[in-house]
């Protein structure tokens, strides 16, 4: 949907410029019915809607860009991540909590000022085949769907096949969701502590028509209160993601490893790896099977875990589908992570598995 607006005294002011904007109107909804077992040490079921995410998380947003000629463009995204189910708005309440930027783009890449995607998003964003679907990478370490910052630069630009980028943040996490991963409670920007709540990322790939491999490198600082056990502007969690991609007639394959070096505290361990390889196969036009396997081990320790998912799609339009997934989760040692990433309060007990099942809509517009 397109949508062209100025305020009267605006469009006297400049009727050319806003004829050399555009601004479009896009979401999508996304909501489900699941099944998870064994949660909790009553070993209960529980049969809900998520307010999180099926596929993918629900959202509206409003994407602009203006012509500013010789091949320079302004651009803006204003994202706001809402919950189906209950109308809420997600990311700890704010109001364009997945991105809020603006920036000027050219042929040597684009500069983007505000709250937006590390470069860590970048990186997984084709290699892992599931994404943010709700049993997935993200249940396995919850940084990985909120992987975006708050008063942040961010540079990304394509060079032929070589695409390469970075961001710095200078206070990544202003609200308090709980504190939560949506809202980690970590200000920054102060004088008397400088390197409290800061973030930076780099991304290095290169890509053909049918493979890339990409990597990336993100730190998050802690600072007092923050989520996550990263209370101190001494502590840092930083990640390695390392992973490919291929296109082979009508299936993608993708995969990748994540390593964890954190000094948060509650850890097992200050180390782990995170591997995962998925597929998906367009078995007929409007029908795509995926499935993925991924597996977290903490060194040095017994703690770890196994999680497999299949997804089954049917599409009625370019818009509108149906679809159904199937998780299992196994816990080692002392871990207790749900199947579901969104499912707060379904934990099953340290070490044990549990299965999810769910079915749902998504249409975007």
């Amino acid at each position: 949907m397109k949508l062209r607006h100025l305020a009267p005294m605006a469009a006297l002011a400049l009727p050319l410029a806003a004829e050399a904007q555009s601004v479009t109107l896009y979401g999508v909804v996304d909501s489900s019915v699941e099944y998870i077992n064994n949660v909790g040490t009553t070993k209960n079921s529980v049969v809900k809607m998520p307010n999180l995410t099926g596929t993918v998380p629900s959202r509206w947003g409003l994407r602009g860009t203006e012509d500013l000629g010789e091949g320079m463009k302004a651009n803006f995204v204003l994202e706001s991540g809402f919950a189906p189910d209950s109308g809420t708005s997600n990311q700890g309440g704010r109001l364009f909590g997945r991105q809020a930027w603006v920036g000027l783009s050219g042929n040597w890449g684009q500069v983007s000022l505000g709250r937006q995607y590390t470069m860590l998003f970048w990186a997984t964003l084709d290699t892992d085949i599931l994404g943010p679907n709700a049993y997935g990478s993200s249940s396995l370490d919850v940084y990985l769907p909120n992987a975006r910052v708050d008063n942040s630069i961010a540079y990304k630009g394509k060079f032929g096949g070589f695409t390469v980028g970075g961001t710095y943040s200078f206070g990544r996490d202003t609200v308090n969701g709980g504190p939560s991963p949506s809202g980690a409670n970590c200000a920054g920007e102060n004088p008397a502590d400088k390197t409290a709540c800061r973030e930076w990322s780099a991304l290095v790939g290169y890509e053909t028509n049918w493979w890339g491999v990409l990597a990336a490198y993100d730190s998050l600082r802690g600072g007092p209160g923050a989520y996550g056990g990263l209370t101190s502007s001494s502590m840092k969690d930083d990640r390695t993601s390392v992973g490919g991609y291929m296109l082979v007639d009508k299936a993608k394959i993708g995969a990748g490893w994540i390593g964890r070096h954190s000094g948060a505290t509650g850890l097992p361990s200050p180390r782990s790896d995170l591997f995962y390889a998925g597929l998906a196969y367009d078995i007929m036009p409007a029908v795509t099977l995926a499935g993925e396997a991924f597996y977290l081990k903490y060194r040095n320790s017994a703690d770890k875990a196994w999680l497999g998912v299949v997804r089954a799609t049917y599409a009625f339009s370019k818009r509108t589908s149906v679809y159904t997934s199937l998780g299992y989760i196994n816990n080692g040692g002392n871990l207790a992570l749900s199947v579901d990433s969104g499912a707060g309060g379904a934990a099953p007990t340290p070490g044990a598995s549990q299965l999810g099942a769910m079915m749902g809509i998504r249409t975007i517009f």
